[in-house]
């Protein structure tokens, strides 16, 4: 679309400009202890009205909200639906800097390995542990690790039970408070024998620092978009009036000012070139390593770098409407979405904390009240496990077996192998320009068997060159009427036959046909004026005129690949154009490697079926998958029949026309520049206009998908082996803390697998 001139409009500074509602809002939660907390409260965000998409920022215990565009923000709104969840929450003022959640378990596990550390050397090294004294050094100890050390968890379980729900604080709260209560009352009656409170505090030591090392962790599996954030700078360089240079904020930026950009810039807002020249490196937001060469007239976007020239741009968009704004909101809706693979998770973790709570408070009774059947139990397994040595009393057996149980249950892992893939594998798809919609977009993405492709702009470059003209016996200047009929379109065979022309034959009641061409009227002629009509060779020939005229050259040109457009007046055929649109130079390898990922590859496309053919050839697409002469509004059709053949197609379009057809696929992929990024009816869009990576991104798809039922197996396998064990006496509260913290650990390092993903390589290094 081409954008209006106001180079002689540039905004005046200091002039007083309209108040710009954001749509984007930040708030500080308090409560959030792991990445399944982080989820929650993104889940709840998500839910509000209007919402676009939601980030949350475990590290500085952040979310941020953006609504979608035309919807007014209502930060009440997500007040609520954040302490509805369980959780507290506040808008955050910008200039208050939110404490870091990540420097709060730094605090947290300080305090807890001051009084764990010399509990265990008392019992582990020194032999004190039934030493009358020692009892009371560790209710001392272990009581100031439960009320400063467990005071985070105990919030956080408090904060769910009054919301009516429960989590893994939860469960941590109850373990840790069975151990350290049993033990108390032991000490204060002189019941004797051995006293937990080493095992209390080692638990919340243990997880404490399990959440502080996911933390750190699950910052890495971001790192795509923390770049983002960072590439816009703070300050931007303005032309004035009187033609002077200032120093302002991004803030103070307006469409229409002018701002000027030095070597080594980074490019402050989107923009329009009008004077000077460079090369940019756009690489962050296209994953294109190579420079573009930029020029009068040319588009710049925000975070991309000014490498060699000096420039003037004029500002075209600021903040939340610059395509760097738009893609940082892509990549945060897909991290904060759902997968429908997660729903089996969702609903075992919906009904998992009271399940656990009653096997935990079983095993305790039957430890408690039937000592000798469970010990024997205990003994007959033991050979095929291995040794290990429950409490001797019922009673220290029944609260501390029903202590591990709870421990070893945390659903922690279940929660985050979902999420965690997804946001492992949005970001490595966002740091090669491949941005995904949504959770469901990758699950569909790593399904797909056939990919069907649009020609003009997918497979070709799109930009079609005038090769030879035929022009009827009195036809007259058929090059300067049809210039004057395409002119006003946007369509790439338009441009090329208009070849930047201006002016010329005066038309009146232009209008276009979508997928067939243009028509008008010559001004000054009456009504019912036979019209002009400038398109499809087929569209022609439905509008009654006779092409035969024109047969050799048609014959001639289409066998040589070329797209042959015909301009004709009323019934008349006046003249023919052959446009000729170059494959994209990684076309051919791109379908090379689909076929060998095992995809069915078809083509279509609006133009004759000899020129289709000779696309189709030179890219190795079998001539019985090729689909031409097929207008726009039956592409979607197209992609229905394949479906009903039992195929998951996949469509790649550019964008132009091709909507339905992209609705309609199980997978829509739209090829385009980061300023068309917002087409909503594509569930992923390549920021680069090559096609290289369509197949890196059905790739990335089925490792993501791969990944996720790997996390999800072993959170199961976790908790389906855990949970047996602890309550047979096989596994200690501080074993179960250790192996409960390193399985959140292992379902996060699975996930930033995906982090080395490469799109030029077969397979994850």
């Amino acid at each position: 679309m081409m954008q209006p001139d106001t180079r002689n409009s540039a905004t005046v500074p200091n002039a007083e400009q309209p108040a710009k509602v954001p749509r984007r809002l930040k708030f500080k939660v308090d409560g959030m202890t792991c990445g399944n907390c982080s989820r929650f409260v993104g889940e709840a965000v998500q839910s509000v009205p209007g919402m676009s998409s939601a980030h949350v920022n475990l590290e500085a215990g952040t979310v941020s909200a953006c609504w979608r565009e035309n919807n007014v923000p209502d930060p009440e709104a997500v007040i609520r639906a954040v302490t509805e969840a369980g959780f507290e929450i506040a808008l955050l003022r910008e200039d208050r800097a939110p404490a870091k959640t990540l420097a709060g378990w730094k605090w947290t596990l300080g305090v807890g390995l001051t009084g764990t550390i010399p509990l265990m050397l008392g019992e582990w090294v020194f032999r004190l542990g039934m030493e009358p004294w020692f009892g009371w050094v560790s209710f001392l100890l272990g009581g100031m690790v439960q009320l400063l050390a467990g005071a985070q968890f105990y919030r956080g379980a408090w904060s769910q039970w009054k919301a009516g729900s429960s989590n893994m604080d939860t469960l941590v709260s109850l373990g840790s408070t069975t151990a350290f209560g049993y033990s108390t009352w032991a000490l204060l009656t002189g019941t004797g024998g051995h006293l937990y409170f080493m095992e209390a505090a080692s638990i919340i030591t243990l997880i404490s620092l399990g959440h502080w090392m996911e933390s750190r962790v699950s910052v890495r599996a971001s790192d795509a978009l923390k770049k983002l954030l960072d590439l816009a700078p703070p300050t931007a360089i303005r032309r004035n009036g009187d033609g002077t240079e200032s120093q302002v904020a991004l803030s103070e930026l307006f469409p229409g000012d002018i701002v000027v950009l030095r070597p080594g810039d980074h490019v402050p807002t989107d923009g329009l070139v009008i004077e000077g020249g460079s090369a940019v490196d756009e690489a962050m937001l296209t994953g294109e390593s190579a420079p573009v060469d930029k020029g009068v007239g040319a588009v710049l976007y925000t975070g991309t770098v000014n490498l060699t020239g000096r420039m003037l741009v004029q500002v075209t968009a600021t903040g939340e409407d610059t395509a760097l704004a738009r893609i940082i909101e892509a990549v945060q809706r897909a991290q904060s979405s759902r997968a429908n693979i997660q729903r089996l998770g969702d609903r075992v973790s919906a009904i998992f904390v009271p399940i656990v709570v009653c096997v935990a408070v079983a095993a305790g009774l039957w430890w408690g009240f039937a000592p000798a059947s469970a010990i024997s139990v205990h003994h007959w397994l033991a050979p095929h496990l291995w040794p290990a040595h429950p409490p001797e009393s019922a009673a220290a057996a029944a609260f501390i077996i029903a202590a591990a149980v709870l421990i070893v249950a945390c659903p922690c892992a279940m929660g985050l192998a979902t999420p965690a893939a997804i946001m492992a594998g949005a970001n490595a798809a966002a740091s090669h320009g491949i941005l995904i919609r949504d959770g469901v977009a990758l699950e569909k993405a790593g399904v797909v068997t056939a990919v069907l492709f649009d020609k003009t702009g997918t497979l070709t470059t799109g930009k079609p060159v005038m090769q030879a003209t035929w022009a009827s016996p009195g036809g007259g200047d058929v090059e300067e009427l049809a210039a004057a009929l395409a002119q006003p379109s946007a369509h790439p065979m338009s441009r090329a036959i208009a070849g930047g022309r201006v002016g010329g034959v005066a038309l009146d009641q232009w209008q276009e046909t979508a997928g067939c061409g243009v028509s008008a009227v010559p001004a000054g002629k009456p009504e019912g004026e036979a019209p002009l009509r400038l398109g499809s060779l087929r569209w022609l020939a439905e509008s009654g005129i006779d092409l035969a005229a024109g047969n050799e050259f048609i014959e001639a040109w289409t066998g040589k690949g070329a797209t042959i457009v015909g301009l004709a007046s009323g019934s008349v055929l006046l003249g023919l154009f052959a446009l000729q649109d170059s494959l994209k130079p990684g076309a051919k390898g791109v379908v090379e490697e689909l076929h060998r990922q095992g995809m069915e590859i078809h083509l279509v496309t609006g133009d004759n079926a000899r020129t289709a053919q000779s696309i189709a050839a030179a890219v190795g697409i079998p001539a019985d998958h090729v689909f031409a002469g097929v207008r726009p509004e039956e592409k979607a059709a197209l992609v229905a029949r394949l479906q009903q053949g039992k195929h998951r197609v996949a469509f790649v379009g550019d964008g132009i026309n091709d909507a339905p057809a992209l609705q309609q696929a199980d997978l829509g992929i739209a090829v385009s520049r980061a300023s068309d990024i917002a087409r909503e009816a594509a569930d992923i869009v390549l920021l680069n206009s090559g096609i290289e990576a369509v197949p890196a991104s059905l790739r990335l798809a089925r490792a993501t998908l791969r990944t996720i039922k790997q996390n999800l197996f072993w959170a199961f396998f976790y908790n389906a082996a855990g949970i047996p064990l602890a309550a047979l006496g096989f596994m200690s509260p501080v074993l179960c803390a250790a192996a409960m913290g390193f399985s959140d650990l292992i379902v996060i390092g699975n996930a930033l697998r995906l982090r080395r993903f490469r799109v030029h390589k077969h397979q994850l290094r």
